[in-house]
This record gives structure tokens, sequence and C-alpha cells, in this order.
């Protein structure tokens, strides 16, 4: 892993990224709309950003022109199948043995035996046809985008996030299979190690073609099982 591109790098998730592929030596690219760009300035000329929008085929191309790895945040935002679109051009754009890593969250499922809690159930629910009505997100396209993503032939990992707090790193999270494993019960994870996560998947092999749910190593949950081990 020599050189990596951020698709969604000027989010807070994409500069934490940002900051853990610097930190382990390897090339930066990324995207971004131009006017995020301001919020990358702390990085200087460590790292090559390509304006424009995170589904614009042409700017995706690019950015992973190269790259070994892809890191894309799946945004659900529009309703001009902004996260499908994404992970389209992500798919087409990078090279055939690149690492591909995307984030989204808990709500989605690749098998469909994900248990969910009746709050997620409920914020999913209200908040999903609300963000539509509102033309704000479309949780149904990231749904369609990680499908696409299931039924590829790319070596591929799709890490879902619990719910994020700022704070100090406290170490790589712990991961289940499913939504509803006892380790995840506490459903939380500081933001920079969701994005240590994301990094540290680009090398592990173990998580190839996996859809890793994630939760804080230090919460209630993951130290009591820990324990119990």
């Amino acid at each position: 892993m020599k050189k990596v591109c951020i698709i969604g790098i000027s989010g807070k998730l994409g500069q934490y990224m940002t900051e853990h592929c610097l930190a382990r030596g390897y090339e930066v690219t990324g995207v971004c709309r131009s006017q995020s760009l301001s919020k990358l300035e702390r990085f200087a000329n460590r790292i090559t950003v390509c304006p424009g929008r995170t589904n614009d085929a042409a700017v995706v191309a690019k950015a992973v022109s190269g790259c070994d790895g892809v890191l894309t945040v799946l945004a659900p935002w529009g309703r001009d199948n902004y996260a499908s679109g994404t992970v389209k051009a992500v798919m087409a754009a990078a090279k055939p043995d690149a690492r591909l890593v995307y984030s989204c969250g808990w709500h989605i499922s690749r098998d469909g035996k994900d248990v969910y809690s009746r709050k997620l159930k409920m914020i999913v629910g209200l908040f999903g046809p609300i963000a539509r009505f509102l033309r704000f997100a479309d949780l149904d396209d990231q749904v369609r985008a990680t499908n696409l993503i299931f039924a590829s032939d790319t070596d591929w990992t799709v890490v879902r996030g619990s719910d994020l707090e700022e704070g100090e790193s406290e170490g790589l999270p712990v991961w289940a299979s499913h939504v509803g494993d006892p380790i995840l019960a506490s459903n939380r994870t500081r933001r920079t190690d969701f994005a240590l996560f994301m990094v540290d998947a680009l090398t592990n092999p173990q998580l190839i073609c996996v859809a890793p749910a994630i939760n804080g190593c230090q919460t209630p949950s993951a130290v009591a099982h820990r324990n119990a081990a």
C-alpha cells in the first residue's frame, strides 16, 4: 500500500483518514467539493486534491489513478443517486487489484441477519422518509450503493459505523459480522477510530469481502466481552 485516494476527503471522517494515511507514509490524493477545499489547508502540500463531486466519474478517475487503495465515504446526500453514483465511479476507475473500503452506518445489511434495536429502527424509519421529502438525503440510495458493492468482484470492505463521537483515539475498534452481537451493544465509536479502522482495513486480508459492524474498543460492551474471553 503506497498510494491511497480518499473520496470525501474534506469531511470529518475524511480528514481523520488523511491523518492516519499520512502517519503510515502513504501518498494521499482525494476528492471533495471545491467549496470545501479550505478545510484541508492544514495538510498543505502533503496531499493532492481533485475538486468536484464524489459521483463525478471524470474527477474520481483522475483522483484514483495509480492508487493501491480507495477509501470512500458513502454520503447519501440529495435525491440524485449520489451514493450509488459514487460507488459506480470508484469501481469503474480503480485498479483491478485495488483495495476498496467504504463507510456507512449500521442500517446497511448484507444478508438480512442483523438485529436492530427499536430505537435504531425508529430513527431510520422516521428520518429516511423526511430526508427524502426534503430532498436532503436518500438512505435507500445507500442500500442500492452497498448492494452494488456486495455484488461486485472487487476486493471490497464495507465498514458499518455505530454512533460517533469526538475525542482522543481509544484504539482500533472491535467488530462483529452482524448488528445485534453483544460486543456492539454500547453503540459508540470515536470518529478518529472509525477512520483508523477504515485505513487499517486496507491491509487486513481478513476483511476482504466483509461488512464489519464496529464499536469502540473501550466501550462497556467491548470491555465486558474482553473480560469474559
